[in-house]
């Protein structure tokens, strides 16, 4: 039995992973329950397993270094899967020091604790937005990724590096997943799959930034999840980097098309301008992931929206909001 520390661990990857893993693993949490949304939701997120004997939360920052070591002091950490950050591309436009310093600077502060308290393996949640406006057919890991066009893509670029340095030098096995899009049950409600089924179910405009041709490899939650356990496992080499993604590359206006499909609605559509930091498309190369996890996405873009349209459609959801 593993004791796995996940940072973020309220959030919709962290508790969701959380979830899965707690049977057969003691699992530690840190999250500081930010009001970037509301936080009842995590809250909800966590209500099940709070349960757990073997399940552990600390509510707090990441960039609280006392916190951080109290936490790597009282519990012999074998695993960190760290996915605990400032998130948004738009909003780190707006308050970057607060992105370089939950992103970069709490990602420190884990790796200092990693390496003082000889923790031999650490995941981290890194971002398919480090590929920019990528001309690339399709991006894969070994493309340079050096013209980040939003500070939060930057801090996930800079993360990436300082993970390598501390996995060189102190011999901390690490793997960067970079996430395509992640969506489903507990996706953040300011995301647009979640904000967009929300919005047309009550009969409200929803914002469409672009004439809709902009490209997403949207994600199901269930196979990020596969994609995180199978790192966890992962023990060849060092450090590597790893697109985690849905194989299935959806415009803006089809994913309008499949929520309207399964709602039996039609949107009304408010278009607006391109947003700064947004890129125009993300493809992701999948080989890697299969080749060295075995990672496969098997849930197809209907399908993920079919059962996210029903988990928010649920009793549980409902009385959580």
């Amino acid at each position: 039995m593993k004791n796995i520390l996940i940072t973020g661990g309220a959030g919709f990857i962290g508790s969701t992973l959380a979830d899965k893993l707690i049977e057969n693993n003691k699992i530690t949490v840190i999250d500081n329950f930010n009001d970037y949304y509301n936080p009842q939701i995590k809250e909800n997120n966590i209500k099940n397993i709070s349960r757990f004997d073997n399940y552990k939360l600390y509510r707090a920052d990441i960039c609280n270094r006392d916190i951080v070591e109290k936490i790597f002091k009282e519990n012999k950490i074998d695993v960190v899967v760290h996915i605990a950050a400032r998130a948004g591309v738009r909003p780190s436009l707006e308050i970057p020091v607060e992105y370089i310093k939950s992103n970069i600077e709490g990602t420190v502060q884990i790796l200092e604790m990693m390496r003082k308290y000889n923790v031999p393996k650490l995941v981290f949640a890194s971002s398919s937005s480090v590929y920019g406006n990528c001309k690339e057919q399709i991006f894969s890991e070994d493309l340079k990724v050096t013209e980040p066009i939003s500070v939060y893509a930057a801090t996930k670029s800079a993360c990436e590096q300082l993970i390598y340095t501390y996995s060189n030098l102190y011999n901390i096995k690490s793997l960067c997943l970079r996430f395509f899009t992640v969506y489903g049950p507990r996706q953040r409600p300011d995301l647009a799959i979640n904000k967009f089924i929300s919005l047309i179910s009550q009969n409200k405009p929803i914002p469409v930034f672009g004439d809709g041709k902009t490209l997403r490899d949207y994600t199901y939650i269930d196979d990020i999840i596969s994609g995180i356990i199978s790192a966890i496992e992962y023990d060849k080499s060092n450090y590597e980097i790893i697109n985690l993604g849905g194989g299935e590359p959806i415009s803006l206006n089809k994913m309008i098309e499949t929520i309207e499909q399964v709602l039996g609605k039609t949107a009304i559509i408010e278009r607006l301008p391109m947003q700064p930091g947004d890129v125009e498309k993300t493809v992701c190369d999948l080989r890697k992931a299969h080749n060295l996890l075995n990672y496969t996405p098997s849930t197809k873009f209907i399908d993920g929206i079919t059962k996210f349209v029903q988990w928010k459609n649920s009793r549980d959801y409902n009385q959580s909001v």
